[in-house]
C-alpha cells in the first residue's frame, strides 16, 4: 500500500470556514490581555515613570528621565532570556500578590546610579562586575524607595507594595518563576546622566490581569449607572411635559336594565355616591386623588382634599 499523503478536500473549505476566520490559539496564554486591560495598565505604568523621574533626580541630583516604551506578555523563561547578562535582576516580594516580581537595570546604568550617590560625576566607563556588599546596599535604598511609588501608581487596580527580596547579576540563576509562568513586562528607557538602558519590571500576571479585569468591571458598572440616570431623568422630564386627560368621577351606581332602556329626557336617576363624600380624580381608568366640585370665574373647577375629608 502506498503510505504517500491522501489528496482531499481542504478542511477549512470542507467545513464551511474561511481560512481568515482561523486564529492562532497558544495554549501558554489562554488569556490575553486586551485593548481596555492595557490602557489601564498603560495609565499605571506611565504615572509610575512619572513618579521614578522626580524621584531619581531629586535622589541622584543628575538628569534622569524614565519613559513606559511598552507592555506585553511574556512567559518566565522568555522573559528571563531576553535579559543582558551580567545584569541588576532584583527578585520583587509583591502585597498582596502570591506570585514575585522582577525588576531589571542594566550594570552600567546600577554603577551610575551608585556613582552618583558617592558623589561621582557618573562616567560612561562604569565597571561590569558584580556589586560589592555596600553598592548593593546603595542600590537597595535607591530602588525600594521608587518601589514604594506603585502605591499610587497602582491605586485604581490594587494596592501594591513592593520590596526587594534578592539581586541576581546572572538572571539563569534567579529561578524565581516556572517556566511557563507568565508575566506583564513593562519596558522603561531608563536614562541616568551620560548612561540609558531599557529597565523591565515584570508582574505575575494572572494576579494582575484579575485586579485589571475587576477595575473594568467596576467602572463600567459606575459608567451604566450613569448612563441609567441620565434616562430616566430624561424620560421623567418629558413625562412631566406629557399633556394627560383627567376626568371627576362620581362613584358607581347599580340601576336596572329596564330602568335604562325606558330613560328619557326629563328623568331623574338617583345616584349611589354620597353627597359628603368627595368625587374620584382619575386619568386612564385609575384614581390618583380626591376632589369636591365647585367654580373658578365662569368655569367648572374642583378642589382637591383628602379622600376622608367631607365636602
Amino acid at each position: 500500500m502506498d503510505g504517500g499523503p491522501v489528496d482531499g478536500p481542504d478542511v477549512s473549505t470542507a467545513a464551511g470556514i474561511d481560512a481568515r476566520d482561523i486564529r492562532v490559539y497558544d495554549f501558554r496564554r489562554p488569556t490575553k490581555l486586551s485593548r481596555e486591560h492595557l490602557r489601564v495598565l498603560e495609565l499605571a505604568f506611565d504615572t509610575l515613570s512619572k513618579q521614578w523621574t522626580t524621584l531619581l533626580t531629586t535622589q541622584l541630583r543628575a538628569n534622569c528621565h524614565i519613559e513606559c516604551s511598552s507592555i506585553a506578555q511574556l512567559a518566565y523563561d522568555e522573559y528571563i532570556s531576553s535579559l543582558e547578562q551580567p545584569t541588576t535582576l532584583m527578585i520583587l516580594q509583591l502585597d498582596p500578590l502570591t506570585g514575585p516580581g522582577l525588576l531589571d537595570v542594566s550594570v552600567p546604568v546600577s554603577m551610575t546610579i551608585v556613582d552618583h550617590l558617592l558623589g561621582g560625576p557618573g562616567r560612561e566607563d562604569q565597571p561590569a562586575r558584580a556589586f560589592s556588599e555596600i553598592e548593593q546596599t546603595l542600590l537597595l535604598s535607591v530602588w525600594e524607595r521608587a518601589l514604594g511609588e506603585l502605591l499610587y501608581a497602582f491605586e485604581d487596580v490594587l494596592p501594591l507594595k513592593a520590596t526587594v527580596a534578592a539581586i541576581e547579576t546572572s538572571p539563569q540563576f534567579a529561578q524565581a518563576a516556572s517556566p511557563s509562568d507568565s508575566f506583564v513586562v513593562a519596558s522603561f528607557e531608563l536614562t541616568v546622566g551620560a548612561q540609558s538602558c531599557l529597565a523591565t519590571l515584570a508582574l505575575p500576571f494572572g494576579e494582575i490581569f484579575a485586579a485589571v479585569e475587576k477595575s473594568l468591571q467596576s467602572t463600567l458598572q459606575g459608567r451604566d449607572r450613569a448612563v441609567r440616570e441620565a434616562a430616566r431623568a430624561a424620560v421623567t422630564g418629558r413625562l412631566e411635559e406629557a399633556p394627560v386627560e383627567v376626568a371627576l368621577v362620581l362613584g358607581p351606581t347599580l340601576v336596572r336594565m329596564a330602568d335604562i332602556v325606558s330613560l328619557k329626557p326629563g328623568d331623574v336617576v338617583r345616584l349611589g355616591h354620597p353627597v359628603a363624600e368627595p368625587l374620584s380624580v382619575t386619568s386612564a381608568g385609575l384614581t390618583f386623588a380626591h376632589a369636591v366640585p365647585g367654580s373658578e370665574g365662569n368655569r367648572a373647577a374642583c378642589l382637591i382634599v383628602h379622600s376622608s375629608e367631607e365636602s
